[in-house]
């Protein structure tokens, strides 16, 4: 069958997505550039998202008492040793909130990547109320000569879930900020959990319309996890039975049906996350690695003989 990708893989698939374009896997390479968040320092909020302890997808090499070069060179030189058939790596500044600082700041961290000999381009994690004209023009004018994506963490499109997990911003905001953004020509990519507290799977399911109906390039699947350290970890202990937390199967049959209803322009960088199984107090599903659990997921494409957009529309 001849899909709108351009390739046998039932989804739209990120990684095809570089390799026929640039000849091989492009890999992103996690930074942690030193800034903060302000949902944690009290502009917004204090405490941060109930979700989030950042010690728990960081590298041990990310560390902001070392230069973006010498992450650089330590994150290039475990992934290469890791992956085969990688055509360039990505600077991925993903702790916290990349751009929040000063436009100053913000340029010599990105810049001091760009100049690095491997590094094909950069992709920003930040939040959507953190995005201005002056952070897009510095955005637009890197993306003449090297690619650029900002990742932003909508997480759900519904303003009571963003209220209840402390987000700090609403979904029209997200909305705003991906308008700004892909007007500027932006790659953009975006980031959904999928069973936050108080949403059922209709309502999950029911977002492939609304974000299939933005101008987004790519996007990151979540399933929740709880992590050790965070707000959310000390209400699940209190209030376990406040969280439907996903089973492996259960997940794989959901995210085959949310596939089914996204736009097939639509790339897919991630279908679900990992966390390291120290800090991980929920759903464990085995330990399995991330290449595990998408083995299973393109098994139940082939079984239930259908593809991403199927029934889009």
């Amino acid at each position: 069958m001849n899909y709108y990708w351009e390739d046998n893989r039932r989804f739209n698939s990120w990684t095809a997505y570089t390799q026929r374009k640039y000849g091989g896997r492009l890999q992103k390479v996690s930074l942690n550039a030193g800034f903060s968040c302000p949902n944690r320092d009290g502009t917004i909020g204090y405490g941060g998202c109930t979700y989030c302890n950042n010690e728990a997808f960081n590298p041990s090499y990310c560390n902001p008492s070392k230069s973006i070069t010498a992450q650089l060179d330590q994150g290039i030189a475990f992934l290469k040793r890791r992956y085969k058939n990688i055509s360039g790596f990505i600077a991925y500044f993903q702790a916290y909130t990349n751009t929040y600082g000063s436009v100053e700041l913000l340029e010599e961290k990105y810049r001091e990547a760009l100049v690095h000999e491997d590094i094909m381009g950069i992709s920003v994690g930040t939040r959507p109320d953190c995005i201005n004209s002056q952070v897009l023009d510095l955005l637009e004018d890197i993306s003449a000569s090297k690619f650029v994506s900002l990742e932003l963490g909508i997480e759900s499109c519904y303003d009571s879930t963003l209220k209840r997990i402390n987000r700090g911003h609403t979904f029209d905001q997200s909305v705003r900020a991906i308008k700004l953004a892909s007007e500027r020509g932006l790659h953009v990519t975006a980031h959904i959990i999928f069973g936050l507290p108080g949403e059922t799977q209709l309502q999950m399911l029911n977002q492939a319309k609304i974000i299939s109906a933005l101008p987004i390039n790519s996007v990151k699947f979540h399933q929740l996890q709880i992590v050790k350290g965070t707000k959310m970890a000390q209400q699940y202990l209190s209030y376990p039975k406040q969280f439907e937390l996903f089973e492996l199967d259960e997940y794989v049959d959901f995210i085959v049906s949310f596939t089914e209803r996204l736009a097939p322009r639509m790339l897919i960088d991630r279908f679900c996350g990992e966390v390291p199984p120290k800090y991980n107090l929920g759903k464990k599903w085995g330990e399995m690695r991330y290449y595990q659990i998408l083995e299973k997921i393109e098994k139940k494409f082939e079984q239930k003989n259908t593809w991403q957009g199927k029934l889009f529309g």
